[in-house]
This record gives C-alpha cells, structure tokens and sequence, in this order.
C-alpha cells in the first residue's frame, strides 16, 4: 500500500512539475523569438493638384508619365538592395547640383548632368525602370526639409517599407527616419495623380 501511494506522490508530482514547466514555457518560447522589424508605409490622403512643373514636364516628356502595370510592391532581396543604393549613389555623384533659375521657375527633367532635387529622383527613377524595376513602385514625393526648402526625394515601396532615395545623402533610409516634412506624392496607379500626406 505504501509502495502505490509512493508511485502515486511521485506520479503527481511529475505531473505538477510538467504544469509548471508548461506554465513559464510561452515566456521561455517568446524571449528566444526574435521582434518582427516593423515596416511604415506612407497613407495617403485626398487627391491633390500634381505639382505645375510636374504637369509640365509629362506635357513634354509624355513616356515618362504614361501609366503602367507591374507590382505596387518590390520585393527587397539583396541584389535589389545592392541595385537601390548604386543608383541612388551613382546619381547623386552624376548630377552636378544646380538649382533652377529664378527667371526659369520651376523645372523639372530627366537625365541631365546639371539640376535640383526633382531631377535626381525623376532620374533615379528612371534608371530603375531600365532596370526591370515595376513603375508603380516608384512614386516622386514633395516635401520640406528642416530649413523650409521644398525638396522632392524618390520613394520606393518594398516589402520592408516606403524607402527614400534622397540627392542630399548615399544613405538610403526608410521614409519615417528621414528629417523630411511630407507634402504630397504620386499615385503609383498613376504617375499623373498626386494624393496629399
């Protein structure tokens, strides 16, 4: 009798022991998993006006304005990374910076060896697109920097966030970690349609 209460105690206590184990298991689980990293899209707002010089310039460049298909989102593998930052690096040390004249007003074009920020993003742009990379994924923002200037930066839309190529830095960074106040950007459906941020 007293052998089967002994199994019994023991028994019980295992099973006490096996509670208490699974208990504190989950903790134990969660603290070996690593945080999914948390990506920030940019939300759109209202549709807005599209900038004149904008306007102006698909007026004269009507190919580069012209909506096509292709994915809204890249992927971010490593090669697609390695190709962010070379032309990102590759046009802001090819374009001699040069704001517009006064007497000119705004304008915006692509390809060129001289000009202000608008034209290293649509330039930027444009090279990814030679590349493969999907048109609706690259969309033109406006923004201010901390000093008040009106600057227009790329964004790229990837699986791991809404990433700014910019022409005042190599470093290519998500578009919350920047010091940009955001204005506007294009539709990636459309690059003829601009929603407010």
């Amino acid at each position: 009798m007293l052998k089967h209460a002994l199994v019994a105690a023991v028994t019980l206590a295992s099973l006490f022991a096996v509670q208490t184990a699974q208990a504190a298991g989950p903790g134990g689980i969660a603290r070996g998993l690593k945080a999914a990293p948390a990506f920030s899209y940019i939300s759109e707002k209202r549709r807005t006006t599209a900038p004149f010089a904008h306007v102006m310039f698909c007026a004269q460049n009507p190919n580069e304005c012209v909506a096509r298909g292709g994915a809204s989102e890249v992927s971010l593998s490593a090669f697609a990374s390695k190709q962010l930052r070379s032309v990102n690096a590759s046009v802001n040390g090819s374009i001699r910076p040069i704001n517009d004249r006064p007497d000119q007003g705004d304008v915006w074009q692509v390809n060129v060896k001289s000009g202000d920020c608008e034209d290293f993003a649509l330039t930027k742009r444009d090279h990814l697109i030679a590349m493969g990379w999907s048109p609706k994924a690259l969309r033109i923002a406006v923004t201010k920097t901390p000093y008040g200037e009106g600057h227009a930066v790329l964004v790229v839309k990837t699986d791991q966030g809404d990433l700014v190529l910019d022409n005042r830095s190599n470093a290519i960074k998500g578009w919350k970690d920047t010091d940009l106040r955001w204005l506007m950007i294009q539709s990636g459906d459309n690059p003829r349609v601009w929603y407010e941020l």
